[in-house]
């Protein structure tokens, strides 16, 4: 099963930006972030959707 949730960490590994970006992502809700407790977790989703996971710009229609 992959998981659903990620640390801040992991989402600014994941995507390669630092810590002021990863928090002005959350700010502007495209990071999609969940309070559990103390500790606030990045939705698995939402980094894929910001990497554009799936889209392939090098890739030409073929028509």
């Amino acid at each position: 099963m992959e998981p659903y949730l990620a640390s801040i960490a992991d989402a600014q590994r994941a995507l390669g930006i630092g810590r002021t970006t990863a928090y002005r992502l959350m700010d502007a809700g495209k990071l999609e972030k969940v309070k559990i407790g103390r500790r606030t977790l990045i939705k698995i989703a939402s980094i894929k959707a910001l990497a554009g996971e799936g889209q392939h710009p090098c890739q030409s229609n073929p028509e």
